[in-house]
Parts: structure tokens; C-alpha cells; sequence
């Protein structure tokens, strides 16, 4: 905590914050739709150890939502054998064992996922169990237009990221800008492909998420971009691609599986057949994690509905699933060219996964220098680390109370100028921090409607609507 920045965090006791809604109105509803899943899973399942185990873990979830709603104090992580243990009790006690409605937001919200994860983790038969996997799977179904969209996109271009000028006709300024502009839309595809986090989208309809993605609607969006680096992230790359450097890698922070893994796999891919990067990075983290988060596991779970899209995209044996149309063959041709792009990149050894623990743990990436040095030299080595989505972007910033002036390169502090780490936020806005804003934007956004007004609120930065993209040269 010495580490942290000293400009105060948000805090769940403040009644103008995301934060004071997220723990009286979000988790409660998290933590029931987690114990729907185990109930489901329960209820089909014909090992009896399995089933005991479960009904045990019911009564820890059911017992947390009670102490969630009724603002008990927090209680300590059980010891489960992870480092984690003791950072988020030692955190705890120095915060003085606060209760739910009166303690730092990010904190509060980490421990929230990390306590859920440790009833799964102190059992024998649910060990790897995702209480949040049918809901990825289910809403990575329904991005089926957006997915099949991008999957065309893609396939069309791939051919044009490897010709020559003298091959497209352009002269070489030319050929340069349509590659500079490309790098833009790619980056912007995989920024709004944030806009299906399921921690947030609680109520959405299956029409409702389909709104929120495709070209349409990123083209509208473009203009909600309120702060935009992507040019100097560009710029990285390209130096380092025309310095003839042998080896320049990428490393993508994730935040959401679903349709915004798969829009970021699909970046990788990008920057791989563009030359702009060597290898990519993935980090996705270790335990099931506000709810849509990146899992290893997800990660062969999207391989695999890729590589059999009309089995998953039009499932047979799956009686909650909507009926749909059945995948054209132009669009199985499509999608299975996306997955084989991805499987040739991992069999070459470009494409590489990596967890690490510190990604979950219940502090900001302050600490990152100080908590895990191995990891910190390790981005080092990178050309540019993106860190993807909302809750990324709060760590970077510490989730303080920065005014919205403040430059990125202070709020990230210790991984800003001289860190030695290149960092790029791409971050769709759904909590109340936000720097890098040109003075009086944030007054403007508040006064337009739903913005806030003089309620106190920066309303406007909860929804998703408007984005940021953020860049850091460390180096």
C-alpha cells in the first residue's frame, strides 16, 4: 500500500460514485447469478462427492451475499495456498477490517472474486470449475453477426497486410498512411469489442448486444473518443519495425473473453501478419474474474468454437439456446480461415499465453515494480503492453480521484515515463476515474443528458458510450 498513489481512491460509501451502486445493486446480482450456476450444475451432476462439495459451496456464496447486503465486515481470505493469501488479510487489517459500504472500490470489488474463488479452490471436485463460463459461452454466441462480420474483414485483408507498394499500386507515402490507418481501426475494433462486459450488461437483451457491435456502430462511435494516442502507439511499432529489430514484441493485458477475446486474438493476428510485432503476449488471469474475464481455459474454448462455428454458433443439443439460422457456407469459410490464421501463429510460437497471478491481486499496477519484479522486467522486453477494458485501466490509475486534466503519464506513476514499459490503455469508460481529458470536457459531458449535471455524479463515464485511448512511453 506505501506504494499506492496519494490521491484518495473511490470509495463504496461515496453516494455521487459507480462505486456506491456497484455494491448495493451489481454484486448482489453477480453473486446470484453465480449461485444459479452451481445450483444448475449441481442439479446435473450424478457424483455424490460433487454434489456435496457443491451444496457447501452454495452456503459460502449464499453466507457471502448475505454479509454483502447487510454491510458486514470483511472477513479474511481463507488459506487456500496461493501468494495472494496474505496480500489481500494483510490489506484488510490495514484498512482497519472495513465493511462493504465503507471501503476503496477496487479493493472491495477484487476481494469480491478472489473470496468467491477460494470456496471453488478449497474443494477437491470443482478446483477449475468457472462459475461464470456459461455466460461467456452464451454471450460469445450471441455476438454471432459481429463475429462473422470481422471474421470477412479480415480474411480480405490479410492479403493486402502482406503486398509490397509496388503490388497495391500505391506509392510508398501512400501505402504507409492506408497501413497507419489500418493499425487505427484495428485498435478501434478491439477497443468498442469492450462494450460486452457481462458484469455490467446485467439486463441487455440478445438485440441489445448485437447494437454494440459491428462497423455501424463503431463508426458512430468514433467521435466518443475522447482522448486518442493511437498515432503515438503507431509510431512505437513502426521505429522499432524499420529499426530492423529481430525481435518486437506486443503484450495484450486481457480483460473480457467472449466477442473481445476474439476481436484482440484477432489483433494479434493483425500485428503478426503486418510485421508490426514479432510475437504477441496474451495475460489472462488466474482465477474466474469479474465475471467475463480472460481464462487460459477460455482461450481453448474459443480455438474450439471457432474451429466448428455451425456447431457452435447453431447448437443442437443445447435446449436453453436460442434457434437461429444456420451458418452459411461462406460464413463457415470465413470464421474457420480466422481460426487456422490463429492456430498457425500458436504452432510457430507467436502466439503465446501467459497468467500470472498478479493480475488478480487486490491492489493497483503501482505496485507492479515493488509486487512483482519478474514480471515488471518481463513487459520490459516489450515493445508496447496494452492493457485492455475498464478494470485495467483503473489499476494503471490507481482508480483514484484524479482531477480529469491530470495527464495519463502521472496517473499511472510508477509504469509512466522512465518505467521502462510502454503502455497503451484501450478503455471503453464504465466507472467514474478518468485523465487525459482536454479542460472543461469533462464539465461539457456532464452537463449533456444523463451526464451528471450538479449532482455530483460523472454519470457520463459509467455507460460505455465513451472511451479513451491512452498511451505512455516509457522507454
Amino acid at each position: 500500500m506505501e506504494h499506492d498513489t496519494k490521491t484518495p481512491p473511490y470509495a463504496t460509501s461515496d453516494k455521487t460514485s459507480f462505486a456506491y451502486i456497484s455494491a448495493r445493486d451489481r454484486w448482489p446480482v453477480i453473486i446470484t447469478g453465480a449461485i444459479d450456476d452451481v445450483h444448475r450444475t449441481i442439479m446435473a451432476s450424478e457424483d455424490a462427492e460433487k454434489t456435496a462439495e457443491g451444496k457447501k459451496i452454495l452456503e459460502d456464496l449464499v453466507a457471502l451475499k448475505y454479509e454483502l447486503q447487510h454491510d458486514r465486515k470483511l472477513s479474511p481470505i481463507r488459506d487456500d495456498g496461493q501468494s495472494d493469501v496474505v496480500l489481500y488479510n494483510n490489506e484488510l487489517e490495514a484498512l482497519g477490517t472495513p465493511s462493504w459500504f465503507n471501503i476503496p472500490w477496487l479493493f472491495s470489488e477484487c476481494y469480491l472474486y478472489r473470496r468467491m474463488s477460494t470456496s471453488f479452490s478449497l474443494s477437491e471436485h470443482w478446483k477449475s470449475y468457472d462459475v461464470f463460463a456459461r455466460q461467456k459461452a452464451d454471450t460469445f454466441r450471441s455476438s454471432r453477426p459481429a463475429v462473422y462480420e470481422l471474421a470477412s474483414h479480415f480474411k480480405d485483408l490479410v492479403p493486402k497486410l502482406t503486398a509490397k507498394p509496388d503490388d497495391t499500386g500505391k506509392t510508398a507515402a501512400e501505402h504507409e498512411e492506408a497501413q497507419k490507418l489500418l493499425f487505427k481501426e484495428m485498435c478501434e475494433i478491439c477497443l468498442w469489442g469492450n462494450a460486452t462486459d457481462l458484469s455490467l450488461l446485467t439486463s441487455l437483451s440478445y438485440e441489445d448486444i448485437q447494437k454494440l457491435q459491428g462497423a455501424e456502430a463503431r463508426k458512430a462511435s468514433e467521435k466518443n473518443i475522447l482522448a486518442n494516442d493511437l498515432q503515438q502507439a503507431y509510431e512505437t511499432l513502426k521505429k522499432a519495425r524499420d529499426a530492423g529489430q529481430k525481435e518486437r514484441r506486443v503484450d495484450i493485458v486481457l480483460d473480457n473473453s467472449g466477442f473481445e477475446l476474439y476481436v484482440d486474438l484477432i489483433l494479434a493476428s493483425y500485428l503478426l501478419t503486418s510485421n508490426l510485432a514479432t510475437h504477441v503476449v496474451l495475460h489472462p488471469k488466474s482465477i474466474p474474474w469479474f465475471v467475463s474475464d480472460v481464462l487460459p481455459s477460455d482461450f481453448a474454448s474459443i480455438l474450439s468454437a471457432l474451429a466448428s462455428p455451425a456447431r457452435f454458433f447453431t447448437p443442437e443439443d443445447d435446449e436453453d439456446a436460442k434457434p437461429s439460422v444456420p451458418l452459411s457456407n461462406a460464413e463457415v469459410t470465413d470464421i474457420s480461415f480466422v481460426f487456422s490464421q490463429l492456430v498457425q501463429h500458436h504452432a510457430e510460437g507467436q502466439l503465446l499465453l501467459r497468467p500470472n497471478r498478479f493480475w488478480t491481486h487486490g491492489g493497483s499496477f503501482w505496485r507492479l515494480p515493488s509486487a512483482d519484479k519478474e514480471l515488471y522486467e518481463d513487459l520490459k522486453a516489450s515493445e508496447l503492453v496494452i492493457f485492455k477494458g475498464d478494470l485495467n485501466y483503473r489499476k494503471l490509475t490507481g482508480d483514484a480521484m484524479w482531477d480529469p486534466t491530470t495527464p495519463f503519464t502521472e496517473a499511472i506513476g510508477p509504469l509512466g515515463p522512465g518505467s521502462g514499459v510502454n503502455v497503451m490503455a484501450l478503455r471503453t469508460c464504465k466507472a467514474d476515474v478518468v485523465v487525459g481529458l482536454a479542460p472543461g470536457l469533462d464539465e461539457e459531458l456532464r452537463a449533456r443528458e444523463g451526464g451528471g449535471g450538479d449532482s455530483g455524479s460523472r454519470k457520463w463515464a459509467w455507460s460505455g458510450k465513451y472511451a479513451v485511448v491512452s498511451y505512455s512511453g516509457g522507454k
